[in-house]
């Protein structure tokens, strides 16, 4: 298996709404270092929220 090399971390996406943490996503820090926003369906809500990257 290859090497991951590089800047991309790992980051949990959470439900503005109900804080629950549904989804994971790698992303670039060095050439994105805003927090990601993506509206997204929480199973927990049952519709589509915004989803905010958390620590």
């Amino acid at each position: 298996m290859a090497k991951k090399t590089g800047t991309r971390d790992v980051i949990h996406l959470a439900c503005t709404e109900c804080k629950e943490r549904t989804y994971t996503t790698a992303k670039s820090r060095k050439n994105d270092p805003q927090r990601l926003e993506m509206k997204k369906y929480c199973p927990r809500c049952r519709g589509y929220t915004l989803h905010r990257e958390v620590k």
